[in-house]
């Protein structure tokens, strides 16, 4: 049986299929067919090298004859197993690509926005603890047969002998004694306008009539008598409400907002901020209040500051004296705490705030930026920016102080108005 393709036999074999031949040349290689199977190769630069074409029998060279035949199997660039070639190519271990420089703009404008955050949250934040620090006890609605109000601010600041909360050795610490009740042992107008701030000092030893007012605990009407006393009299016979109706009426100038603080808070303000330096123009020694200073500037804490503000009777102008001293003393305090090494030192700010607000009373519709607005007024007035002064004095009755009346009036018409203060006081 011929199992040879049609039209073949074993004679067709020849020389072809290893049947032998007696020719002696070597058979020449056979041209196999190209034959392809499955899909076409995807085309060149798509990930895979062109496989080579095997017609005519090319394709089989040696290595170095790849490259003539425009077949690259990898080996030369090291693309087959990761190495050579390029650092950063796909086929790269162990390294990694630069990283893009930073954008500094980017950079400062968001920490910009955080410092920022941070101040707005930290202020307002502050802001509300203080506020809700403040004592707001004085009620001003309760003061009858008010003056009509002028242009500006007019603060009642009052330092008054209150011991409450002080132990027995603070007490003696501090030379305060331990009287019952409080009494007022300083008094001051503080007029804010556009015209310069005004300090006026009210001695406590100032003749003044009690008007008729309104009891602030009983709300029972007293009428007045044309009872004169001394001005500190009024504080301790009904307090603060009746202290402004006696200043009211005795002045016709409106007081706009009330300010009290006790021998310990002063105390404890001016330790706070780690002391006031004050000129003292005289050596002063007063057993009763406890001062023993030398003249010329020097720092006190707060012990020394409260013997100094009390002293009068080693003082030749007695309580007038002893009111000039409060001023300049209260005037360099305020200059200290709004000082920038006070408010922007949070370590130095809280106490400060602290100490002050849990000792401050103040009236109900007083304010942190009333009192703020206060403060930076006082330091105006130390730094030169305005004036201070004590009530015009005339002469004294039965030990009381009286007040020039002529110069009052125009004095009060000058605050009313918001004018330059041009009366000199005692």
């Amino acid at each position: 049986m011929n199992d040879w393709p049609e039209g073949w036999s074993d004679s067709d074999r020849g020389n072809r299929y290893g049947g032998g031949s007696a020719n002696a040349q070597p058979e020449s290689p056979r041209v196999m067919r190209q034959v392809r199977r499955g899909p076409a190769a995807p085309p060149q630069g798509a990930g895979v090298p062109q496989q080579p074409s095997y017609v005519n029998g090319q394709g089989y060279g040696d290595y170095t004859n790849a490259q003539n035949t425009g077949y690259d199997s990898g080996y030369s660039s090291g693309e087959v197993y990761g190495g050579g070639g390029d650092p950063g190519g796909p086929g790269a271990y162990g390294t990694r690509a630069p990283r893009p420089a930073p954008n500094w703009r980017r950079r400062i404008k968001w920490t910009a926005i955080t410092v920022l955050t941070v101040l707005v949250v930290t202020s307002v934040g502050t802001y509300f603890w203080a506020d809700g620090k403040l004592n707001r006890e004085v009620d001003l609605s309760k003061v009858i047969d008010r003056p009509e109000a002028g242009e500006g601010t007019n603060y009642l600041i009052v330092g008054s002998d209150s011991r409450e909360g002080m132990s027995a050795e603070e007490k003696k610490e501090l030379h305060t004694g331990s009287a019952e009740g409080k009494r007022t042992d300083s008094m001051m107008i503080l007029h804010t306008g556009s015209n310069g701030d005004t300090l006026i000092s009210l001695p406590r030893d100032s003749d003044v009539e009690i008007p008729t007012f309104v009891g602030s605990e009983s709300g029972k009407t007293y009428k007045g008598t044309g009872r004169h006393v001394k001005l500190n009299a009024a504080y301790a016979e009904d307090g603060p409400e009746l202290l402004v109706r006696t200043v009211e009426f005795n002045t016709g100038l409106r007081i706009d907002h009330y300010v009290e603080i006790g021998f310990a808070g002063f105390a404890n303000i001016v330790d706070s901020v780690g002391g006031v330096e004050i000129d003292i123009p005289q050596d002063i020694k007063d057993t009763k209040s406890g001062a023993d200073f030398k003249k010329g500037k020097q720092t006190l804490n707060g012990e020394e500051a409260l013997a100094f503000v009390r002293t009068r009777y080693a003082l030749a102008g007695s309580d007038l004296d002893r009111t000039k001293n409060q001023q300049k003393f209260l005037a360099a305090l305020a200059n200290q705490v709004a000082t920038p090494g006070t408010v922007l030192n949070p370590f130095k700010l809280y106490p400060t705030l602290s100490a002050g607000l849990d000792t401050l009373i103040v009236d109900k519709d007083m304010g942190l930026y009333d009192l703020g607005s206060m403060f930076f007024a006082m330091k105006g007035v130390n730094s030169g920016d305005g004036k201070s002064m004590n009530m015009p004095i005339s002469g004294s009755t039965g030990g009381n102080l009286v007040w020039d009346k002529a110069k009052v009036k125009t004095l009060v018409s000058q605050l009313k108005n918001d004018e330059k203060v041009t009366v000199s006081g005692n």
